[in-house]
């Protein structure tokens, strides 16, 4: 469930940037506490006005949340490039995993922000509406897969479930700072895929095109 960009990179370069902007906040999110933390205090911090932080992050909570929209583009993007006689909970569980690999200077800011997402209440009382948009991801790929609308019982089941999953993967994750979250999330997905493998569409009956393989690794929810 992968959230946000790799790392924002603290510092204080000439001109701001949006991953200025959240490493700076970030900081006093750890210092100050997320809710104690204001707009106002993010932007006196970053050397700019209210309104200008409002041309990089819709709120506060945007900002934890990072470039979300992009990173939902980058799983549609996965979920694609999976050839279609790769089963659909293989693809689903490949397309999970690889999205939500880092480079190992990346995790600590990663972890730093799923767990304001997951443990904060102002934020997870947010994530309603991103969580239907992750959601929704899977739910067309598992549509397409089958030939079921989208609205239809099976791809819908599978969308919540697969949400589910990578939550509790992350839980667990966030829990052990020596867990891996490839083999969490991997491991997690299997077991999710002993469900619904008999759920399969036959040989040949996938509803998307096949596609080669994309390289990606997913470095760019959570939930």
């Amino acid at each position: 469930m992968r959230t946000g960009s790799p790392g924002p990179r603290i510092g204080r370069p000439s001109a701001t940037s949006r991953d200025r902007l959240e490493g700076l906040a970030f900081e006093l999110f750890a210092s100050k506490g997320f809710e104690q933390t204001t707009i106002d205090d993010i932007a006196a911090a970053a050397g700019i006005s209210r309104r200008t932080f409002f041309r990089y992050h819709a709120s506060k909570n945007d900002l934890v949340w990072g470039d979300f929209g992009g990173q939902l583009a980058g799983l549609r993007e996965l979920l694609a490039a999976c050839p279609s006689d790769v089963s659909m909970m293989d693809a689903l569980r490949e397309a999970v995993v690889s999205f939500n690999r880092f480079n190992p200077a990346d995790v600590p800011w990663h972890r730093r922000r799923m767990e304001l997402i997951l443990r904060v209440p102002a934020l997870q009382a947010d994530s309603t509406l991103r969580y239907a948009s992750w959601r929704h991801v899977v739910t067309a790929f598992v549509a397409d897969r089958t030939g079921q609308p989208q609205d239809a019982l099976l791809p819908r089941q599978i969308g919540y479930a697969t949400l589910a999953t990578c939550i509790a993967a992350y839980e667990q994750w966030l829990a052990d700072q020596n867990a891996d979250l490839a083999e969490l999330l991997n491991t997690a997905m299997r077991e999710l895929q002993g469900g619904f493998g008999g759920h399969e569409p036959k040989s040949g009956s996938a509803g998307g095109a096949s596609v080669a393989r994309s390289g990606r690794t997913g470095q760019a929810p959570t939930s």
